[in-house]
């Protein structure tokens, strides 16, 4: 996937909106800049909805932070897939 601009937006515990616009080349690294990133609030888990909207064309996405997690820690499809996967878990330890 080529690298798109996006504005990713989630609400905090706190019900504080926070959007960030990042470049990046799938959906789920945009959803893996939310928890720890200084840019964000403490936000919950479970039903909690991160918004990612894609520009050129604009494109919004809706996923549910468990649904990302259960993504992130199943096993990958393709080397691409196990690649990313790596990625983010790294992304997200930090």
């Amino acid at each position: 996937m080529a690298l798109r601009t996006c504005r990713v937006t989630c609400r905090d515990i706190d019900s504080v909106e926070h959007s960030v616009t990042i470049t990046a080349d799938s959906l789920y690294e945009n959803h893996g800049t939310r928890p720890g990133c200084q840019w964000a609030g403490d936000i919950g888990h479970g039903q909690t909805m991160v918004m990612v909207v894609v520009k050129q064309p604009e494109v919004e996405h809706k996923v549910r932070v468990r649904d990302f997690e259960a993504w992130l820690e199943s096993n990958g499809r393709s080397p691409a897939e196990m690649a990313l996967k790596s990625r983010l878990r790294e992304l997200l330890s930090k």
